[in-house]
């Protein structure tokens, strides 16, 4: 193909797939992987503040809206609707497409906790990231009571701790079942975090096999769609913990010989347990190592070469692989002609019209079916199909109200900027908790940053100059002011102790922290409106 027939081709196609829309609904393919989500998790003794971290990108079609749930005391024969279908609900006020599926008994009180499509936070700083890896389809079975995220609301309702909360899980999918397919979630707590894996028992049993397996305090892990737990030592229980079928199962259905290594990942998912989110993060953090992507198998976690800050998470979040062998414009770049002001010819590069990070996979696979010497790469950290996302550092040295400190992004990480939000924190502005998955509303605060972004995404060279100055800017905002914030709470929640001990009620510091933490949201709303404003205009010939 000679280059002006290939140019004229691809602007054809680019205008094409320019058309088909971005959004991924986290379908499987035929190993049951899926292209969701991705979970970071940081041990306390690897971070530079001696935070405990996890994570989670929201990469599907799940609803956008959240809410606090407060505290809650039920009385004695009480019971719990276990709900199924509550991640595509258009309101915090909404419960259409729900769905009740069974109950259990109710505790005497439960805690708060930051209601997202998967729960994510508790008062307690407790806190529970997800990523689905689907796992053996055989062992799937919808007759089982629980999905992954009514588990994960259970469990921040009812725990302080990790694991409290991997236990509290085992102990409910063994007798009611579970009915969701291959989940990975990562739960920590402000001393440790842990990744636990879980699927199904099979079609003839409604119970659940799993296996949870600690990140060292000085070890940062990933999980990214994939199972990942390796060999599990049982007699070791500071590091792992399993479901007392974990091997019965794997020998019944044929997944392991009893006779080779056991390997979680091997038998219950049997395939690569890793691809290049997984080995991209671990090789960044250790290269010393000297990790190869063609290796057959990762370290569950590393040690990183230098401690981890939590704008160093935030950063592998924006991740789109620029400049690695997995940038996904690197084979989209044009070179034409161009005259100068004396009229001199000389040759220019630009990008693609199609050329920008966030290519769905129906559009890499035609991309790649070209023979055009076009080669598009795996999906990036940051996607065009991410719902939401956050970060949360949990603390042990502060009170549990400003210790949890999640920041929240709506759409596409590398475009959006994170909003400070606390365990402590008592609501959030009107327009989060509105959905803006199924039609546009400028009552929801996701439409501010979906239109603004999708449209810097139109002319990417030049979009990307405009946004992410703008995200940074409201990232050192936050950082320039929260220490001053954080003070300012904790000398306010220790009026609201000495109040109490004096029979006066008083939440002057959740408020305090609730009114910044809207304050800032509502700050950064408002400007990505008008970024989509003034991005009509300046592309308005890019269409």
């Amino acid at each position: 193909m000679n280059p002006s027939t290939f140019f004229k081709s691809l602007i054809t196609l680019s205008t094409f797939l320019f058309l088909l829309p971005g959004i991924s609904f986290a379908q499987e393919d035929e190993t049951g992987y899926t292209e969701s989500c991705t979970s970071i998790m940081v041990g306390k003794k690897a971070s530079t503040d001696g935070s405990v971290m996890t994570s989670h990108t929201c990469d599907a079609y799940y609803r956008t809206w959240l809410d606090f749930v407060p505290s809650k005391q039920y009385e004695p024969g009480d019971m719990h609707p276990v709900k199924w279908g509550t991640m595509h609900t258009s309101s915090a006020w909404s419960e259409e497409n729900v769905e009740i599926k069974g109950e259990i008994p109710e505790v005497e009180k439960t805690f708060a906790y930051l209601n997202t499509a998967y729960p994510c936070l508790n008062e307690k700083q407790l806190a529970i990231g997800e990523t689905t890896f689907g796992g053996r389809r055989e062992l799937r079975n919808k007759n089982g009571l629980f999905t992954i995220e009514e588990l994960e609301r259970i469990a921040l309702q009812r725990c302080t701790t990790a694991r409290d909360a991997i236990r509290l899980i085992g102990e409910l999918v063994k007798e009611y079942g579970y009915g969701d397919s291959g989940e990975c979630i990562t739960i920590a707590d402000k001393n440790e975090v842990w990744q636990l894996e879980i699927m199904g028992e099979g079609p003839d049993k409604i119970g659940s096999v799993w296996a949870a397996q600690r990140i060292p305090d000085d070890h940062v892990g990933i999980s990214a769609n994939i199972c990942r737990i390796a060999e599990i030592d049982l007699n070791n229980k500071d590091y792992f913990m399993a479901s007392e079928n974990v091997f019965k199962v794997a020998k019944k259905m044929g997944f392991w010989d009893g006779k080779e290594t056991f390997k979680f990942w091997e038998a219950y998912a049997g395939r690569k347990p890793f691809s290049s989110r997984e080995y991209y993060v671990l090789n960044s953090l250790a290269p010393s190592l000297g990790l190869k992507y063609e290796d057959e198998e990762l370290p569950f976690s590393v040690k990183p070469e230098k401690k981890v800050d939590i704008r160093d998470v935030m950063e592998f979040y924006r991740t789109t692989y620029d400049g690695t062998e997995w940038e996904m414009i690197k084979n989209l770049k044009v070179y034409v002609k161009r005259k100068d002001e004396n009229d001199s010819t000389y040759i220019d590069t630009i990008i693609s019209p199609a050329a920008h990070p966030w290519m769905a996979r129906d559009k890499r696979n035609l991309l790649n079916s070209l023979d055009s010497g076009i080669v598009v790469r795996n999906r990036p950290i940051s996607v065009q199909y991410c719902a939401y996302s956050w970060i949360v550092q949990l603390r042990d040295w502060l009170p549990d109200e400003v210790g949890g400190r999640l920041w929240f992004g709506l759409d596409v990480p590398r475009e959006s900027p994170r909003i400070p939000i606390y365990a402590g924190n008592l609501s959030l502005p009107r327009s989060f908790s509105v959905c803006g998955q199924d039609h546009f509303s400028q009552e929801s605060a996701m439409w501010a940053f979906r239109r603004a972004n999708r449209l810097a995404t139109v002319n990417w060279g030049q979009g990307k100059e405009i946004i992410e100055p703008l995200v940074m800017e409201f990232e050192n905002k936050a950082f320039d002011e929260i220490d001053f914030i954080e003070k300012k709470a904790l000398e306010l929640l220790q009026i609201d102790k000495e109040n109490a001990e004096k029979g006066i009620e008083s939440n002057l510091g959740r408020e305090f922290l609730t009114r910044y933490s809207n304050d800032f949201a509502r700050a950064a709303v408002e400007r990505w409106w008008e970024l989509g404003d003034e991005l009509w205009v300046k592309f308005k010939w890019s269409f």
